[in-house]
């Protein structure tokens, strides 16, 4: 079961949750939990890398590039433990009948592919009517909370579903598909009948299914190359379920993809070196570069000294982070898209999603709003 708020943008009075309405309850099936509970965190480490693809026309022309990047990362709970986690990146930009559009994507995952928190973002730069969705999904105690707003224009609606932990069981999001699919090239196996949850485009939560379509020789460049073809099927109940095929090669590396009845698709233009099965990855190696001394310089001395700590410090802490660096570039990448007069305005309301412990801003208080830095605490006065 799941319960519902809902609240439009400046039509909505006192921005009160309109509605609240149970969904049936759906239930992933034995053969998809079971794929789930096999997974092994040393055959995922196996699947720990970037690829790119272009999009291109059904003419051939370009559109635009796809990036996934799945690596490790540390996550900080609500309440601030610390733990390991896999972290999945993607983007995509390019053009859709010549307009601009794209589609980021960042999750934080469990290494049994539990979601522990997740962000999407799409935009479409209609001439009419820009659109702009946002999709966050973080656990909280014992559910999962999923706040969604569509903008279109100056026009903002937003809601936020939550649902019973208990019931997320066998659900795969948009992350831990990109993942998922990797397993199935690597095994070459895809389960059999498994029946999996998943969310449609409108955020309801629905099945979603896998087929494996065979191998086939592509083409990659001057090389012919097999490609294992698995066919992935949202069940939404309320529209025509939405298929993807995806063509994967031995070792997770996706070459094409495919979504059904749309024109065009992605593919990648460079055959990447395929890992074997037994390869290990050797731990990285950072040598310390030595400092140049000088002689009778004391005070510059340490002033390498010092500025060669932070370096290190400051790399250390990147590596220990990288979504860090997904956040910076995401923002400035839809910053430069947008180009919004007001940059801080527009940085409060992108990195307002990430702030867990705050309650999501409503949407369009007023033609006047606030700054991001004001306490919006209506007791409290204002300018």
């Amino acid at each position: 079961m799941s319960s519902k708020h809902q609240s439009t943008g400046p039509r909505a009075k006192d921005h009160q949750p309109s509605t609240r309405e149970s969904l049936p309850t759906l239930e992933a099936n034995a053969e998809a939990i079971h794929f789930l509970n096999n997974l092994q965190q040393e055959e995922l480490q196996m699947l720990l890398f970037s690829e790119t693809l272009a999009m291109v026309s059904d003419t051939g022309e370009p559109q635009g590039e796809l990036t996934i990047e799945v690596q490790r990362g540390n996550y900080k709970d609500e309440f601030g433990v610390m733990s390991h986690c896999l972290l999945v990146h993607a983007f995509s930009q390019g053009f859709v009948d010549k307009m601009l559009c794209g589609i980021s994507l960042l999750g934080y995952l469990s290494w049994d592919l539990h979601i522990m928190e997740q962000h999407t973002q799409e935009f479409i730069k209609l001439h009419i009517l820009p659109t702009e969705r946002k999709m966050s999904l973080v656990r909280q105690d014992d559910q999962l909370v999923m706040t969604r707003s569509v903008k279109e224009g100056e026009e903002v609606k937003t809601e936020v579903t939550f649902f019973p932990w208990s019931s997320t069981v066998g659900f795969v999001s948009e992350a831990a598909n990109l993942l998922l699919l990797r397993v199935m090239a690597w095994r070459q196996l895809v389960p059999s009948n498994a029946r999996f949850l998943a969310l449609d485009t409108e955020g309801k939560l629905c099945y979603s299914t896998y087929q494996a379509l065979g191998i086939q020789t592509i083409q990659v460049g001057h090389q012919e190359v097999d490609v294992f073809i698995v066919e992935q099927t949202v069940h939404s109940d309320e529209g025509i379920p939405g298929s993807c095929q995806f063509y994967l090669l031995s070792d997770g590396h996706l070459a094409k993809r495919i979504q059904v009845g749309s024109p065009g698709c992605c593919m990648i233009t460079k055959m990447p070196i395929l890992r074997d099965k037994d390869e290990i990855e050797p731990a990285p190696v950072f040598e310390k570069k030595p400092l140049v001394w000088e002689e009778d310089m004391e005070l510059y001395s340490r002033f390498l000294g010092r500025k060669e700590e932070l370096r290190v410090s400051h790399h250390s802490y990147l590596r220990q982070h990288p979504e860090a660096q997904a956040l910076i570039s995401d923002f400035l990448l839809f910053l430069l898209l947008r180009r919004p007069a007001d940059v801080v305005t527009f940085a409060a309301e992108y990195f307002g999603p990430f702030a867990k412990r705050n309650p999501p801003t409503p949407a369009l208080r007023s033609s006047n709003r606030p700054s991001p830095f004001r306490s919006l605490d209506p007791e409290r006065p204002t300018d």
